[in-house]
């Protein structure tokens, strides 16, 4: 197609452009609560500033150790010797109507209370009571600042892992990472801002692409996946018999065309589409290095253990995303399944926490020990906790947990938090936040607070609504902040 076919006239574009209403010119005159981070050049949206803090960031990056399916906060953080007299002892009817039950207890007839079967010591000076389960996680106890207050409000996987990655329940919002792209940019011009990678080995729960989506926003902020393979990324490399200076005069080509269009449109599809041509010529060069962990040192997998070894594993990822810190990439999403124990919790937990527990305590140790922990924030969590009674029958050795939104546990690590606290405190049956609750929205601000940004100022106007990570909710949770 010749610059000369280019059609020339679109009422609808035409009208908003000369309205002053572009698209793209609405979304971003609202960045940041109407902060003019941005000017319009020749009917292009050029950035005025490198970022859009609102105030010094305390945090330049995040790594974000999602696990999928639910961790139960009675096995592992939240500490609950009370449960031991009340084992095997029915749940009052007066605590268990405080919370909702998902419908997989519907037809139960029993509801037992039960005891973790694993043992729990303080760590460190600061005393954080730790599961045996995690070892190696209990020698970072000075490091952490573990929140057992978390509660939210979905009680099904798929709503709760995109509230807590989205801000609502429904697909459709942009997720963290677009959030943060869109207001801050990127660091690194050779790779994305925001990368998604999935581990191998966890467990088989579904995990919808839309939660590291980019929603309402431009499309070229939405998570880039990584994968195993020969192909990290796929569709990336050239086809056989085009080499790259083939492609750089297709792209150039191309690009010219775009850019007369996005002169005279304003269009964003447009500006995403030259950025994610862009981005992906970038990436052919920068990939390979990003990702080739051969060149690790041998005590360096001895620090993430051998599984480091195997692409894909959460070890390979856990030692890939601070590769990817290293190179500035801002948000390194992790995700890890197999989280839903409601049955047979004490062997598939156990199973759990022997394949990630090395690796998570690993890379903190790394990003510690390379300087990068002060700047990055890492970030271990669910969607939701587990309940306190046994889903199913209860024996000696077997009991499982159902879903339960009203408690559960998130810790955070660097990046501008304080070392070695505890904060938030839930009853002796782990059953409901009594003091100091952190909802999903204020994590979400804390998060970004994090970063520079104030949650309600950034905002993104669709369909005559101005959008937030947070809705209309939220507040900083001041106490955590170092």
């Amino acid at each position: 197609m010749s610059k000369a076919n280019i059609p020339s006239h679109n009422p609808r574009r035409d009208f908003l452009k000369k309205s002053g209403l572009g698209l793209g010119a609405i979304a971003l005159s609202q960045l940041l609560g109407g902060q003019q981070l941005w000017s319009q050049e020749g009917g292009i949206l050029r950035p005025q500033t490198t970022g859009g803090q609102h105030f010094p960031a305390k945090a330049k990056r995040v790594i974000y150790l999602f696990q999928s399916g639910g961790p139960s906060q009675i096995e592992l953080f939240d500490y609950k010797p009370d449960l031991v007299k009340w084992h095997g002892k029915e749940i009052p009817d007066s605590l268990r109507g405080t919370q909702r039950n998902s419908g997989m207890v519907a037809n139960q007839s029993s509801f037992p209370l039960v005891k973790s079967i694993y043992d729990f010591k303080q760590h460190g000076e600061s005393g954080a009571w730790i599961s045996e389960l995690l070892p190696y996680t209990a020698q970072l106890a000075d490091d952490l600042c573990i929140i057992r207050s978390m509660h939210t409000e979905a009680i099904n996987h798929e709503p709760a892992v995109m509230f807590v990655q989205t801000g609502s329940q429904q697909t459709g919002r942009p997720s963290i990472g677009s959030w943060l792209q869109y207001g801050l940019g990127s660091e690194n011009e050779n790779l994305p801002s925001f990368v998604v990678l999935i581990s191998k080995g966890g467990g088989a729960q579904p995990l919808n692409s839309a939660a590291w989506g980019s929603g309402f926003l431009p499309s070229h902020h939405q998570g880039v996946q990584f994968r195993t393979g020969k192909d990290p990324v796929l569709y990336l490399n050239n086809p056989y018999g085009i080499e790259t200076d083939d492609r750089r005069r297709a792209l150039d080509f191309i690009n010219d065309m775009n850019s007369e269009q996005q002169a005279q449109w304003g269009d964003p599809a447009i500006e995403s589409k030259i950025n994610n041509y862009e981005m992906a010529f970038k990436m052919q060069a920068s990939i390979p290095d990003a990702v080739d962990l051969k060149e690790e040192p041998d005590h360096i997998y001895k620090l993430y253990g051998e599984e480091a070894r195997i692409p894909g594993t959460y070890a390979a990822n856990c030692l890939l995303a601070r590769r990817l810190a290293e190179r500035d990439v801002k948000f390194i999403q992790l995700y890890h399944m197999g989280w839903d124990q409601h049955g047979n919790l004490p062997n598939g937990l156990r199973k759990q926490t022997q394949g990630t527990d090395q690796a998570t305590a690993a890379l903190v140790k790394d990003l510690k020990q390379r300087g990068l922990l002060e700047d990055t924030l890492v970030v271990w969590g669910g969607e939701f906790g587990r309940t306190s009674f046994s889903q199913g029958r209860l024996t000696a050795t077997n009991y499982g947990r159902d879903h339960h939104p009203g408690c559960f546990t998130m810790w955070m690590a660097g990046g501008g938090v304080k070392p070695g606290v505890t904060y938030g405190e839930t009853d002796p049956f782990s059953y409901n936040v009594v003091k100091d609750g952190v909802h999903v929205h204020d994590f979400q601000a804390t998060l970004l607070h994090l970063l520079g940004i104030d949650h309600e100022r950034l905002t993104f106007k669709h369909q005559g609504r101005r959008y937030r990570l947070t809705d209309v909710h939220g507040k900083v949770v001041k106490e955590v902040l170092a």
